[in-house]
């Protein structure tokens, strides 16, 4: 699949931390899951579509301003094989 800067596209993102569901707002309307990696690491995936690159970029410099590490950035269309969203917490 051809990427286009300027068409809406669904992106997985993931950051280490926790990060609440009342963000989602903030973050494009993302869908904001949180999931117990182990006792000590939780990793938070914000999935959904957003409307252009420029879009995605306001999500990215919003988690970079709450000082959440990022961990990846996948296009939906262009996962990895292997790649496994996360859907709930543990």
């Amino acid at each position: 699949m051809d990427i286009l800067l300027d068409k809406p596209t669904t992106y997985h993102i993931r950051v280490n931390g926790h990060l609440d569901e009342r963000w989602s707002k903030r973050l494009g309307g993302m869908t904001v899951t949180p999931i117990e990696i182990s006792s000590q690491k939780i990793v938070t995936q914000l999935s959904g579509q957003v409307a252009d690159q420029a879009a995605l970029f306001g999500v990215l410099l919003a988690l970079y301003d709450m000082r959440l590490p990022l961990l990846s950035v996948f296009c939906e269309d262009d996962l990895p094989s292997g790649y496994e969203t996360l859907t709930r917490s543990h």
